[in-house]
Order: C-alpha cells, then structure tokens, then sequence
C-alpha cells in the first residue's frame, strides 16, 4: 500500500464532484457509511471508461455513490445494483432520483445470496463490481460471475482491506478471521482457472479479474 503523503497527494489532485456526489460523500464520513475511496474508485471508472460497458452489476449499492460515479462515468451503461439494508436502500434511490438517473440505475432490494433470479433477468453484464460483506465474497463471485460476457470484467474492492492482509498478528479476532477469509479469496481468486486477475494497491486494493 503507498504510504498515506502520497496517497493524500493523489486525493488532492482528484478534480472535484459534483455538488450531489460531495453531499454523499460527507454523508457516509458522517454515518460511517463504508464507499469505495476515492483513488480506487478513480481507478475503476478509468478502466469502465476503456471498456465501455453496457451493463453493469454491482454486488452491495449502500448508499448508491458508487452506483452513481459509474452512471455519470459511462452514460451508456444500463446499471443494475443489489442492497439488502433497508434504510441504505432508500436513501440510495433517494439520492439516483434527484441525479435523474431512475432510467439508468435498477435497484434490487435482498440479500445478494438470494436474489439470483432478479438479477440474471437483466444480464449478461459486461462488468460486475463486488463491494459488499468481504466475507462473503468468493460466494458472490461464484454465483454472479456466471452472467459475465465472454469479455467482461469482475472488479472487487477492499483486497487489501487497509493492508491488514499482510499482518501477521491481529489482536481482534472478528477482524483476524475477516482478514483471513480476503486473504483466502485473494489466493483462490490469483489462482483461479478461468481468470487473469491483479491487484492494484490503489484505495483500499482493487482486483481486477478477466476471462481468460
């Protein structure tokens, strides 16, 4: 992970968001709302610009900011985004109604473990992005990465989850086993058959995975 003058360098020359999407983002500082940090989430809307998909799932909407950053990112791009939090997900139509994005932006509301059948109504997906219960998160892509295109891309955050993935000692053990559950997704996922991924350590360690 780069040390955090450097990483405070990068989020300063970020340009500025919009005045919603700053609204937002106070929001989840204030409600300890976990979003995607700003490095990362730069990294992938770079990389969802290149691709240019069409669809796109997003496994864990909360507050609907990232939902929302990939909406204005790529316009043409039909969003379907999964929440199981009750209050997350009316705020997060709340905030897509007043970015006028109803039209481009589906909510599902369960349990991503359960919703199969509502979510594989809109694919194939041209990208998916993975940002819910990191424990669940080799669960998610099982089961979700079925609907990718033949060319698509699975993207999933916190990899590095603050770097505690190198950490040999970890005094909380609700945060010791999470960190071993990342860290057995990140083997399996690293070695997996059917997928070329890396990791970048940008933001909290972003994966990025390709069919081969």
């Amino acid at each position: 992970m780069m040390n955090d003058k450097l990483h405070a360098y990068i989020e300063e020359i970020i340009p500025e968001r919009p005045q919603l999407l700053d609204k937002m983002e106070q929001f989840a500082r204030e409600h300890n709302v976990p979003i995607m940090e700003l490095a990362g989430i730069e990294a992938m809307l770079q990389l969802l610009r290149i691709q240019r998909p069409k669809t796109i799932l997003e496994v864990g909407t909360a507050i609907g900011y990232s939902a929302l950053r990939m909406a204005f990112a790529v316009p043409e791009a039909k969003i379907v985004t999964i929440e199981r939090d009750v209050e997350r997900y009316q705020l997060a139509e709340q905030y897509i109604d007043e970015a006028r994005k109803k039209e481009q932006i589906l909510i599902i509301k369960g349990d991503a473990l359960e919703v199969e059948e509502d979510v594989k109504k809109h694919g194939p997906y041209d990208a998916i992005f993975i940002d819910a219960a990191k424990g669940q998160y080799q669960r998610f892509f099982e089961l979700y990465s079925r609907y990718l295109s033949s060319d698509g891309v699975i993207i999933t955050d916190n990899v590095l989850f603050k770097g505690l993935v190198c950490e040999p000692d970890i005094e909380n053990k609700r945060i010791r086993n999470l960190v071993k559950k990342i860290d057995v997704f990140n083997k399996w996922l690293m070695s997996h058959p059917e997928y070329h991924t890396v990791i970048l350590p940008v933001g909290d360690g972003v994966a990025i995975s390709k069919k081969r």
